[in-house]
């Protein structure tokens, strides 16, 4: 069963003509325990797209359905918060903060009710390949692979059902891609995410269970 859905989903901007649409007819589903990829050209709609998954806009038209209810009557800061975790390519982490302190902080902001939140921190920085000597260094002291490690451990933090990630290993080598790859891979497999990857990469496309090529119009 999918946990997430898009009906005939269409978007066209409010001061675009009627008949000019970034995207239209879109028919997607997810489910939890696989990986996907959505892939485009510059232009398709991907990041659009992304924000009609993650309720930052609405659809012009159709319906996107997570767990058979539709985004337009729910709470969208609640479903953000507790029911997707987002991981972004340029990581969104708070420099002025350690890793750890990150993580807790996205605890905090979900409002779900977790117990020894350095504890649980401390574990989902574990589960990404992290140490504790490095939840202690403030973020501009890490690679960029560990931001991005950092930035998954954070999106786990109050343990939603869906992953989305945009672009997440494109400013990384190709070593270090392969191990973030591997860490979705988990997540899906051992853990029963749903993981959505927006990506240019081939070997992210390689990785996944299914791939949605959004075509631009």
């Amino acid at each position: 069963m999918s946990i997430l859905k898009l009906e005939d989903v269409g978007y066209r901007y409010k001061d675009a003509p009627k008949d000019q649409y970034v995207f239209k007819n879109i028919n997607y589903e997810f489910e939890q325990g696989k990986t996907y990829a959505i892939k485009g050209k510059s232009g398709s709609g991907k990041t659009t797209l992304l924000s009609l998954i993650t309720g930052l806009e609405k659809c012009t038209e159709g319906n996107v359905l997570y767990d058979g209810k539709n985004l337009k009557k729910m709470n969208l800061d609640k479903y953000r918060n507790t029911d997707i975790g987002i991981v972004f390519q340029s990581y969104n982490l708070l420099p002025r903060l350690t890793a750890i302190e990150n993580i807790i902080l996205s605890m905090d902001v979900s409002k779900v009710k977790i117990k020894k939140k350095k504890e649980k921190a401390l574990e989902l920085m574990k589960s990404v390949g992290l140490s504790e000597e490095q939840a202690k260094r403030k973020i501009l002291k890490l690679s960029g692979g560990e931001q991005q490690r950092i930035a998954i451990a954070r999106s786990l933090s109050y343990n939603p059902k869906i992953i989305i990630a945009d672009e997440p290993t494109g400013n990384l080598d190709k070593e270090t891609e392969t191990e973030i790859l591997n860490i979705f891979t988990r997540l899906a497999k051992e853990e029963n995410k749903c993981v959505i990857i927006v990506t240019h990469s081939q070997n992210v496309c390689d990785r996944v269970d299914c791939i949605y090529d959004l075509e631009k119009k």
